[in-house]
């Protein structure tokens, strides 16, 4: 059990190391040399666990989707409205790109995959999967239009997350993304609300910025 755990320890180390790596230089300037520099592990050690950097690029594409993943369920756990659910979705996102190293090395990483295989579609089509039910949902408890099409407004909303982020990242090194993401939800809410959702489009798209999330079970006040 204790060289379990070592092995354990030793592989998130060296996956937060090539995160750290990726992250500043991009897949193709990264080596494992740098890798095991950063994850303070010998050669041997990293390449008991990574046999190739694809393998590691690909750890730490997962360890990126794992932790969005968890946020996500979590956040969906508490079953609250479902427009506003979408918008601390993104939230949620956000400040995982501003706080998590790993995340924002799995997204570079994931624009970069043609550099060591295919596309990485998967995460993309989980996210727009999501947006897609929440987006039914909302049209349920009326606060989307009936009109809009759900699997459009989800490709959409991830594609413009996607490129929000992406430019606050060239332009301020992400230092403005929570503000660019209320941004684009302030923009986007008067078109998509239903004409009985009575809550304000800017108190909405705050949400991006609040402190704490609204708490389970909180409603958003709407007509039937």
């Amino acid at each position: 059990m204790v060289l379990q755990d070592r092995a354990k320890a030793t592989r998130e180390a060296i996956i937060a190391g090539a995160a750290a790596v990726f992250e500043e230089h991009g897949y193709g300037s990264a080596s494992l040399t740098q890798v095991s520099d950063a994850a303070k592990v010998t050669k041997g050690a990293l390449y008991f666990h990574f046999q190739s950097k694809e393998d590691l690029a690909r750890a730490v594409i997962e360890e990126q989707h794992r932790i969005v993943v968890a946020e996500s369920e979590t956040l969906l756990a508490e079953d609250g409205p479902a427009l506003p659910a979408m918008i601390l979705l993104c939230r949620a996102f956000g400040l995982k790109l501003v706080h998590e190293p790993a995340v924002r090395a799995g997204i570079r990483l994931t624009l970069e995959a043609t550099a060591f295989g295919p596309p990485v579609q998967g995460p993309y089509e989980d996210w727009i999967a999501v947006m897609e039910q929440l987006t039914d949902r909302a049209k349920r408890e009326k606060q989307v239009r009936s009109s809009v099409d759900s699997e459009a407004l989800a490709r959409y909303l991830v594609a413009s997350f996607t490129g929000v982020q992406m430019v606050s990242g060239v332009l301020t090194g992400r230092a403005d993304v929570m503000q660019r993401i209320d941004e684009m939800w302030s923009i986007l809410l008067p078109g998509i609300m239903h004409e009985d959702f009575h809550e304000d489009p800017q108190t909405l798209s705050r949400l991006v910025a609040a402190e704490v999330p609204i708490p389970r079970g909180a409603e958003v006040e709407s007509s039937a």
